[in-house]
Protein backbone atom coordinates (compact mmCIF):
# COMPACT_ATOMS: atom_id res chain seq x y z
CA UNK A 1 0.00 0.00 0.00
CA UNK A 2 1.62 3.22 -1.22
CA UNK A 3 0.69 6.51 0.59
CA UNK A 4 0.66 9.57 -1.21
CA UNK A 5 0.66 13.30 -0.27
CA UNK A 6 -3.12 12.70 -0.47
CA UNK A 7 -3.53 10.39 1.70
CA UNK A 8 -1.34 11.94 4.39
CA UNK A 9 -3.31 15.05 4.38
CA UNK A 10 -6.71 13.18 4.71
CA UNK A 11 -5.46 11.55 7.61
CA UNK A 12 -4.49 14.74 8.92
CA UNK A 13 -7.51 16.41 8.44
CA UNK A 14 -9.58 13.59 9.85
CA UNK A 15 -7.37 13.76 12.87
CA UNK A 16 -7.79 17.56 12.82
CA UNK A 17 -11.47 17.44 12.79
CA UNK A 18 -11.92 14.28 15.61
CA UNK A 19 -9.36 16.88 17.99
CA UNK A 20 -12.15 19.48 16.88
CA UNK A 21 -15.07 17.44 17.82
CA UNK A 22 -13.93 16.54 20.87
CA UNK A 23 -12.40 19.56 22.19
CA UNK A 24 -16.14 21.10 21.16
CA UNK A 25 -17.24 18.23 23.38
CA UNK A 26 -15.15 18.92 26.19
CA UNK A 27 -15.93 22.29 26.52
CA UNK A 28 -19.99 22.67 26.01
CA UNK A 29 -20.83 19.52 27.70
CA UNK A 30 -22.59 20.49 31.21
CA UNK A 31 -20.51 18.76 33.23
CA UNK A 32 -17.90 21.82 33.10
CA UNK A 33 -20.18 24.47 33.89
CA UNK A 34 -19.40 24.73 37.81
CA UNK A 35 -15.50 24.59 36.81
CA UNK A 36 -16.42 27.37 33.96
CA UNK A 37 -18.19 29.61 36.00
CA UNK A 38 -15.21 29.66 38.50
CA UNK A 39 -12.57 30.30 35.84
CA UNK A 40 -14.58 33.01 34.28
CA UNK A 41 -14.11 35.01 37.81
CA UNK A 42 -10.62 34.48 38.28
CA UNK A 43 -9.64 37.89 36.65
CA UNK A 44 -11.84 39.37 39.51
CA UNK A 45 -9.93 36.97 42.12
CA UNK A 46 -7.49 39.73 43.60
CA UNK A 47 -10.30 42.68 44.34
CA UNK A 48 -11.46 42.68 47.95
CA UNK A 49 -14.77 41.80 48.67
CA UNK A 50 -16.75 45.55 49.88
CA UNK A 51 -17.56 45.09 53.82
CA UNK A 52 -21.15 42.97 54.34
CA UNK A 53 -23.79 45.38 53.74
CA UNK A 54 -22.41 47.96 51.40
CA UNK A 55 -22.51 48.32 48.03
CA UNK A 56 -19.24 47.33 46.21
CA UNK A 57 -17.29 51.35 44.91
CA UNK A 58 -17.29 52.01 41.19
CA UNK A 59 -14.47 52.12 39.71
CA UNK A 60 -13.11 55.87 38.28
CA UNK A 61 -12.01 55.81 34.53
CA UNK A 62 -9.70 58.63 35.17
CA UNK A 63 -11.38 61.41 33.55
Amino acid sequence: MEMDIGTLRGIGTLVVMIAFIGLSLWVFSRRRDRDFAEARLLPFDDEPLPPTGQAPAMRSNGQ
